[in-house]
């Protein structure tokens, strides 16, 4: 089996991660876990489907806009203010949900538990005068 990809948000991460179920690259960079997010694009409605870093909190799963620090929110994320109903694949499961964005005390929480799966992400917050969105992920029942 080919190692996992090195690009994060590339179309071939998605397209093993989808062969394998997830055993290419579910496991990526310094240990973190990654998702596949599929939005509907808030101009063109098609499918958009992302690969990100994700934190668990109990049965929700946890993403953060970060976009390396840029000064603009990722497009998946603009996509979601218009249609926050997504699909998800973890591993070899795919399943609706449905995302919100957390504020207050359960982002700063939230954030703490996306830091310790990818601590780069407090370097990025440094990057950008926006406050990066930490987005909550519940399955719905579809």
């Amino acid at each position: 089996m080919s190692e996992a990809p090195t690009t994060l948000f590339g179309e071939e991460h998605v397209r093993r991660y989808r062969e394998t179920g997830g055993e290419v690259g579910h496991i990526w960079k310094e240990g973190s876990t990654i998702l596949l997010l599929t939005t509907t694009g808030r101009t063109s409605g098609e499918p958009r489907t992302t690969p990100l870093i994700y934190a668990e909190d109990g049965d929700r799963y946890v993403i953060v806009a970060s976009k390396g620090g840029a000064p603009a929110d990722p497009g998946w994320y603009r996509n979601l203010s218009k249609t926050p109903e997504v699909e998800l694949q973890v591993l070899d499961e795919v399943f609706p949900a449905r995302a919100r964005t957390a504020e207050g005390e359960e982002r700063e929480r939230l954030w703490r538990k996306a830091v310790e799966v990818w601590p780069h992400y407090d370097e990025y917050a440094k990057k950008t005068d926006r406050e990066i969105p930490v987005v909550v992920l519940e399955r719905t029942s579809g």
